[in-house]
């Protein structure tokens, strides 16, 4: 397993249980809704101050593994 994936978590009473960066609310969704309409990674960050460039790049990892 990728070890990027360690950083998302599910929990079913954590936002309906979508996937989420670990400790956070923050669904990788989002992040990646961000990313596709074109916000750079730097830019996301200073959106989400305390993410970092690890759990993007987590976010990014798991579109190849949950279904978004």
């Amino acid at each position: 397993m990728n070890p990027l994936l360690e950083r998302i978590s599910i929990d079913p009473n954590i936002c309906f249980g979508k996937p989420c960066i670990r400790g956070t609310r923050i669904w990788v969704s989002l992040i990646l809704d961000f990313l596709a309409n074109g916000m750079t990674m730097d830019e996301v960050l200073v959106e989400y101050p305390h993410l970092t460039h690890e759990d993007i790049l987590a976010a990014k990892s798991a579109k190849s593994v949950f279904r978004f």
